[in-house]
């Protein structure tokens, strides 16, 4: 449009855009067409695609919606380029899978490999570094599984969906405590150990007086709890 043709008045540009009014029902008819047909695609693609998402997958759900968006709303382009084009993204998926299949090598270098965060109460912060993930986002996830200090943790990986996977051990283990700062009373509510736990990597021993953690080289040391 020109910038003479713009006014803030003209309502029915507002409303119906340059398409005539009757085109809105079009658009419904297109819709719906679209909707079903992306609701067979969405079931051809697999299961997966109705939980946690791949990278891949996730990326064929964002172009989805530029998919569907022209042929719903533009009154230029019909809806048999959209349906072509959500069947080539469909074998586009089917295709990646089917390699990702018959060569493990092909789907880790597209989706990635699972990382190992905790080993044995212990931070590994290189694995921390590289996944982008700070303490506290790490300190959250053992929470919402009812984990209050790394003792408990045997191991603790972050899968390449992105999903955290956490495996507890029996052993009465101390460990550094992982509850938020600014709750540090609830603290009382655990057994207290002779141990003292590195602030950075969770190493729990007896260190003296401005020790570095032998793992981390940090100075910073907190009480250890059970």
């Amino acid at each position: 449009m020109k910038k003479e043709e713009i006014h803030l008045w003209d309502i029915k540009r507002i409303l119906f855009g340059q398409a005539p009014p009757e085109f809105l029902l079009e658009v419904l008819i297109r819709s719906l067409i679209l909707y079903l047909a992306a609701i067979v695609v969405m079931r051809w693609m697999g299961k997966r695609m109705n939980g946690q998402l791949t990278i891949i997958e996730f990326s064929v759900m964002v172009t989805m919606g530029a998919i569907l968006a022209s042929p719903m709303q533009v009154p230029d382009r019909g809806i048999l380029q959209g349906l072509t084009i959500l069947l080539c993204t469909l074998l586009f998926l089917r295709g990646i899978n089917w390699l990702a299949v018959k060569r493990a090598g092909f789907e880790k270098l597209l989706q990635g490999d699972v990382s190992l965060l905790v080993k044995d109460g212990i931070i590994q912060l290189n694995t921390l570094q590289k996944t982008k993930i700070t303490h506290q986002q790490l300190f959250e996830v053992l929470r919402t599984k009812d984990i209050f200090h790394l003792g408990k943790v045997k191991r603790l990986y972050i899968e390449a969906s992105g999903l955290f996977s956490v495996y507890t051990t029996t052993d009465d283990k101390a460990g550094l405590p992982i509850y938020p700062p600014t709750d540090s009373a609830i603290l009382k509510s655990h057994d207290p150990s002779a141990d003292k736990a590195c602030c950075k990597c969770g190493w729990v021993g007896k260190p003296p007086a401005q020790m570095t953690c032998p793992v981390c080289a940090s100075k910073e040391w907190t009480d250890s709890i059970k």
